[in-house]
């Protein structure tokens, strides 16, 4: 689970106000943020089934949420493509 801080420290280019996290931006960064964490837990724990499905689930509700933002704002999914480096 991402902490608070990290939440507190969403680059201001994704949010609309300071508390926002429902924000498709903000959501996708934030999962992104998760993802890492938990491929880093893994590296280290590579027979934790538990931490691997919660991975799996993560990055689908990612790539829906990035799917989702392609067809409405292509240029603002290029944009945080680039910026959490998610492969297109």
């Amino acid at each position: 689970m991402v902490k608070k801080v990290t939440k507190d420290a969403t680059p201001e280019s994704f949010k609309l106000h300071d508390t926002d996290t429902g924000y498709v931006e903000v959501q996708i960064w934030l999962l992104t943020e998760e993802i890492t964490e938990l491929q880093a837990h893994l590296a280290l724990h590579k027979k934790d089934f538990d931490a691997k499905r919660s991975l799996l689930k993560k990055v689908a509700r990612r790539r829906a949420f990035l799917k989702y933002l392609k067809t409405k704002k292509l240029s603002t999914y290029n944009a945080i493509s680039k910026s959490v480096s998610v492969k297109v």
